[in-house]
């Protein structure tokens, strides 16, 4: 111990060399969570420059406590958010494939609400108890550590803005010499490579599409040929009402969902999929490019609604958590809708899960039929809605208009957090062979989900076979499951694809192409002759092997999202639909008083339907699709007033109140 003692004495006595051998710890400890094993070891002697690039970025932030009185105070709290950030990370890689970026605070509501899905309530209770805990620390450090009574600024300012230019200075020399990329095509593979402090800092300040390089009115024209544009020399849509002359449009996003025999690592007792297997022999099909890699939804929905990649974005951003959350944008959703057709959204999760219930509002959609507008939902033993409550969505959007309908279906049954124990007994499908009993039940789960939404998606080809008009559907899995998956364990060209198929109730020809998942639409709707909107005409019009493919898609990007709406003549052209929830309209038909106790008749409510009076949410029984009970009094001069609100059950938030 002395000896300890004396080196301390000796070497990081100084506040500097403290902070920065202090650095190294943070750093090693942060890399070593975000790797199984060694891993701190492994970055250390792989990657020696990377990782000491990062000792250097902590001991940056490090050396700004030292600017005030109580420093030990500040060095510790600094030191604290590094470690918060690592453990999160390293908690995060546990239950997804994709790591911890600034982005996820913007979605720190909805994890909330999913903690019962990944942690037993015990774990719950401990991370709470921890928090409370740090806190507590915190409050007894500030009161009882001691402050500094002199501080030399000179040297203080001194030293930080030394340390400060180099960690600068560094950043562009490995920049430029490769040794650092800002661009992560692939962000779980970025962190290793990059390390967790650079990447997580660059998801805080890399964020939107940046102005490309020649941004001008001029450049953006440039991109399509003059007789592709309207006569007034703009994207702008144009109401045409030609729905008519084509299907219905259904895209069917399914959670997780790809081909389990790709995974090597297992054997199977039989095939899980044997319906979409034989689609894809049978219907146009290929490998699908996604943006996401055991996570991340949301980024599969946008590029297929918008045509554009998320790569043109900061890594990690959610454009459903940022830009698209306040203000409104192209989407295939306008794009039908200038043609006539009736635009629908659903999905078997809440309504505020990604901010949907704002974005769908802002990029065309009509309707949007969220699980609080669904009645008896059968659940997966993880507490995940399974899929087949999907048919019956899909045919009240289909029947509830005269028109042509574009409907897209998000799917969640697949969704993890997978059980390392047995949770299934008596599966459809058992794992055979497996590298661990972990492993085995983990994928025997997921593979049985996977099997139940093989056998939905036979049922809704069922049903939409002989109906009445004409229909497309396309299938696609959003991203591969949370399975601790590898290259070496994936038989597919990278953990980025998935599958899919476009079936329809009338003859097509078979044409068979490997696809992202901004291309997909435009692909799509080019075989039935639809060639309206702006992404859609530039990916039906251009050679995707030109060099200038995605430059150009950045730059259209930019410049309708970010840039001054020079494809559309100048300004936004776009106006929130005034969406509604629900294709079926919740309505309250009378208010019965029997025996002082409220009962209101009415039609469509669900199990998310509560009483509400002057905006404030009233105990509620839910006694059927037409009845509802309440459970509390009410002055009888009110009762008149009362309505009916769909409520989410994690926040408690109203998303919407009867009239």
């Amino acid at each position: 111990m002395g000896k300890i003692t004396a080196f301390y004495l000796k070497y990081l006595h100084n506040c500097y060399a403290f902070c920065l051998v202090w650095a190294f710890v943070l750093n090693f400890a942060i890399e070593t969570l975000a790797r199984k094993g060694l891993g701190g070891f492994t970055f250390l002697f792989d990657s020696p420059v990377v990782f000491f690039y990062n000792v250097l970025l902590i001991f940056a932030t490090l050396m700004l406590g030292t600017l005030f009185r109580r420093r030990i105070f500040f060095i510790t709290v600094i030191s604290l958010v590094w470690l918060a950030i690592g453990i999160t990370n390293g908690i995060i890689l546990t239950q997804r494939m994709t790591p911890f970026t600034v982005k996820d605070l913007s979605s720190i509501t909805d994890g909330a609400t999913l903690l019962t899905n990944y942690f037993t309530m015990t774990e719950i209770v401990l991370i709470g108890v921890a928090i409370v805990a740090g806190l507590a620390a915190l409050i007894v450090m500030w009161l009882k550590l001691p402050k500094k009574k002199h501080i030399d600024w000179k040297k203080s300012v001194a030293a930080v803005i030394l340390v400060l230019a180099l960690t600068f200075g560094a950043t562009a020399g490995l920049i430029k010499i490769g040794t650092l990329n800002t661009f992560f095509g692939n962000l779980a593979y970025a962190y290793d490579d990059y390390g967790v402090p650079y990447c997580f800092v660059n998801t805080w300040l890399n964020t939107g599409i940046s102005k490309p390089s020649g941004y001008s009115e001029e450049a953006v024209k440039a991109i399509f040929d003059d007789d592709q544009y309207n006569e007034d020399g703009t994207m702008t849509l144009e109401q045409t009402d030609v729905d008519e002359d084509y299907p219905n449009v259904i895209f069917l996003q399914l959670e997780s969902f790809v081909d389990p025999e790709l995974f090597n690592n297992i054997e199977l007792s039989e095939d899980p999929i044997p319906t979409f297997r034989k689609l894809m022999q049978e219907y146009s099909s290929g490998s699908l490019t996604v943006p996401a890699c055991g996570a991340g939804t949301a980024n599969t929905e946008f590029e297929v609604m918008t045509g554009l990649s998320v790569k043109f974005f900061g890594p990690g951003e959610y454009p459903f958590k940022s830009v698209l959350k306040e203000k409104t944008a192209e989407s295939i959703a306008y794009d039908l809708k200038s043609m006539g057709f009736s635009t629908h959204a659903i999905h078997n999760h809440r309504a505020l899960f990604y901010n949907r219930n704002e974005v769908f509002n802002n990029i065309g959609y009509d309707t949007f039929t969220s699980v609080e507008y669904m009645s008896d939902v059968a659940r997966t033993p993880k507490n995940w809605a399974k899929d087949h409550i999907l048919i019956s969505q899909i045919t009240d959007a289909l029947d509830s208009t005269e028109e042509r309908d574009y409907i897209y279906t998000i799917s969640v049954q697949g969704h993890g957090k997978y059980p390392t124990e047995q949770v299934i007994q008596n599966p459809d499908i058992t794992v055979t062979d497996a590298p661990s009993e972990e492993t085995k039940w983990k994928y025997e789960y997921y593979v049985n989900q996977v099997h139940e939404m093989d056998q939905f998606v036979a049922d809704l080809i069922e049903t939409l076979q002989d109906y009445d008009e004409d229909i497309v559907l396309v299938m696609y899995g959003d991203h591969i499951p949370a399975l601790d998956v590898t290259e070496d364990s994936y038989d597919a060209k990278d953990l980025y694809q998935t599958q899919y198929v476009v079936w329809s109730n009338f003859d097509m020809e078979k044409k068979d192409k490997d696809l992202t998942t901004y291309q997909l639409a435009a692909e799509v709707f080019d075989r039935l002759g639809i060639h309206t909107g702006t992404t859609i005409k530039y990916h039906q019009n251009t050679d995707y092997s030109d060099a200038d493919y995605l430059n150009n898609l950045k730059m259209l990007g930019y410049d309708m999202l970010y840039g001054k709406y020079y494809i559309y003549g100048g300004q936004n052209p776009f106006r929130q639909t005034g969406m509604k929830m629900g294709v079926k309209s919740i309505t309250i038909d009378e208010v019965v008083n029997i025996n002082g106790k409220y009962y209101i008749k009415g039609k469509n409510f669900t199990e998310y339907s509560k009483v509400t009076l002057n905006g404030e949410t009233l105990n509620t029984i839910y006694l059927g699709p037409n009845l509802l009970g309440l459970l509390e009094e009410v002055d009888p001069a009110d009762a008149s007033e009362m309505k009916v609100s769909q409520i989410d059950k994690s926040s408690k938030e109203i998303i919407s109140t009867t009239e």
